[in-house]
């Protein structure tokens, strides 16, 4: 564990909707205009990066170029956050459909994103209720081919854009070490550690042995900044650990509602982080310095 006053500056990523709905958390922004406030308010809290998922208008997934470039539009209108679109997860099938906006947005500086998500393996992310000794549902796999991998990632690379690494467990860690060798992640990777709880089992729990799980098979001599979500769950006794431990850390009300909270929104979740990284002596990074961390070149758009 590195010494809290030598560490580097602390990135925050806001995961501000996900696919959540507003029945546990009403603050959950879905337009371009919400995507937009809670951008300005995650920026004033420490946050410097944002993912997010383009929503309908009742909540529902939306997937066309426009749907993307009206909310990067909007972040930047209001923030110089760097700016992670999705993929659509599992909502949207074929890689060509799954992939095609990214090189749209990059083709005009305006709205080209930062960072895109790259799940480096496929798992089941059904949810199983405990009281019923049933599984809510039975059909949920995220499946990502390695061919499917391969052609994301040459995509990011062909047009500019640095990939999100998400590991949902050790194998997904694993296989960091050949897309390397095939030189097909940057100096440094962004490695989004995806920790699930409450009835969850695609991912490791977020606890000291789930966040040690991913850590202990990171490749040993490869660049990464690694960070930790919680999708669902509580991740604040894992952030602490992350931020003691160099790591970073990624999270919203769109992993998860936070009931425990009230109805906190993605702002109030971003500040509690600053301030515990604030108790263990480390400093929050701005959006410029996060660029400098992560490799990229400076934004002056």
């Amino acid at each position: 564990m590195e010494i809290c006053g030598t560490m580097k500056k602390l990135i925050i990523e806001a995961r501000v909707n996900e696919y959540a709905m507003r029945d546990e958390n009403p603050n959950v922004p879905w337009s371009a205009q919400e995507i937009a406030h809670d951008a300005a308010e995650v920026a004033e809290a420490g946050a410097s990066i944002l993912h997010f998922h383009p929503r309908k208008l009742d909540g529902s997934p939306a997937h066309g170029y426009d749907d993307y470039s009206k909310v990067i539009a909007a972040i930047r209108n209001v923030s110089d956050l760097l700016v992670h679109p999705t993929l659509g997860q599992i909502t949207i099938q074929g890689t060509e459909s799954r992939v095609a906006h990214i090189p749209r947005l990059a083709a005009d500086p305006r709205l080209k994103p930062e960072l895109a998500s790259l799940d480096l393996g496929s798992t089941n992310i059904d949810r199983y209720d405990a009281t019923r000794k049933s599984f809510v549902t039975d059909e949920k796999s995220y499946i990502n081919t390695t061919g499917t991998l391969i052609e994301f990632a040459k995509t990011f690379i062909n047009c500019g854009v640095r990939p999100a690494v998400a590991c949902w467990s050790a194998p997904f860690v694993r296989t960091l070490e050949p897309f390397f060798d095939m030189g097909l992640l940057p100096n440094p990777t962004w490695v989004v550690f995806v920790h699930t709880d409450n009835g969850v089992m695609g991912g490791h729990p977020p606890s000291p042995a789930g966040l040690r799980a991913f850590h202990d098979f990171l490749p040993k001599d490869r660049p990464v900044e690694w960070t930790v979500c919680s999708k669902p769950g509580n991740l604040f006794p894992t952030a602490a650990q992350a931020i003691q431990m160099g790591g970073h850390v990624s999270i919203g009300i769109g992993d998860n509602p936070y009931c425990e909270l009230g109805s906190p929104t993605n702002a109030e979740l971003v500040r509690r982080v600053a301030e515990i990284a604030k108790a263990y002596g480390r400093e929050v990074a701005t959006p410029q310095e996060t660029r400098q961390i992560l490799g990229m070149a400076p934004h002056f758009i």
